[in-house]
């Protein structure tokens, strides 16, 4: 019997079948069949969402039900009979979504089987196109202040910023200041621009509705590959909301590394707590 966990939906209205996630998910878990997508087991899908983004009709999202769980070694048998290109588009999708105890796994089975690790090429043809990394840090000569009454400036300096989505490689993390920001923070306070995000890498999450498992897990192996210079959580009043704190201060413990740590509480009011 399953339990719940995040897995992918498709919406039968909104597809037409044209097939474009299918080699998005190297893992085997969609075919289109009688001209709809369909997730054929949910033993093969892990539910990281790679397929989603690239989906024209916005038929497909990442859901929480009951399902069978994720079985890498099953999939792996799939995969192996596919080529090294598949296998290298597998692990790369595991390695980016920080999927570690997956991709750790995957190695095993690899090495069970006698087959050599395949070479992780640059440009891979498999995630959504719109959680592609970005280093958006401005010019120094546009990277000055606003002036009284100016209009401001974005400080945003990377893409993505959720946290799902974030890849544990990404260059913009390494021995960054990182602002690790509740969902609700950047909408709630009016300078978090200029007063929390300025100079920073940011990331969002939810510690209430994300599962936060798994950000344990990917913000332990993050700390522990790209040692940043200091870790910001930025995070509102309300109880659920210190849940955040916790998991990153759990995160920096189990990577070993001694990351200073900071926090600051935004009321509902807009202002800083403390």
């Amino acid at each position: 019997m399953g339990s719940k966990r995040k897995i992918i939906r498709i919406d039968e209205e909104k597809c037409t079948g044209c097939g474009q996630c299918i080699p998005n998910c190297p893992e085997g878990a969609l075919q289109v069949i009688d001209g709809k997508a369909r997730l054929i087991s949910d033993l093969f899908c892990d539910g990281l969402g790679a397929c989603v983004g690239n989906c024209p009709e916005g038929a497909m999202e990442v859901t929480e039900r009951e399902a069978e769980p994720y079985d890498e070694a099953r999939v792996m048998e799939n995969i192996v009979k596919a080529g090294p290109n598949t296998i290298a588009a597998h692990l790369h999708h595991l390695k980016e979504h920080g999927a570690t105890a997956y991709y750790n796994e995957a190695v095993a089975c690899l090495e069970k089987k006698g087959i050599p690790m395949p070479r992780e090429k640059k440009n891979l043809a498999c995630g959504c196109p719109g959680s592609a990394v970005r280093d958006l840090s401005p010019e120094p000569a546009k990277a000055a202040t606003a002036a009284p009454g100016a209009a401001r400036s974005s400080r945003l300096r990377n893409w993505p910023i959720q946290l799902m989505l974030v890849p544990v490689s990404a260059p913009y993390l390494r021995n960054a200041d990182l602002l690790l920001s509740a969902d609700c923070v950047g909408s709630s306070h009016p300078n978090f621009h200029d007063e929390l995000l300025k100079d920073r890498v940011l990331i969002i999450a939810c510690p209430k509705l994300d599962d936060t498992d798994h950000y344990l897990e990917k913000l332990t192996e993050l700390f522990r590959e790209n040692e940043p210079k200091s870790v910001m959580v930025a995070h509102m009043t309300v109880p659920c909301c210190f849940g955040l704190v916790q998991i990153v201060q759990q995160a920096i413990a189990a990577s070993g590394k001694p990351i200073p740590f900071a926090q600051v509480t935004i009321g509902l009011d807009g202002k800083v707590a403390k």
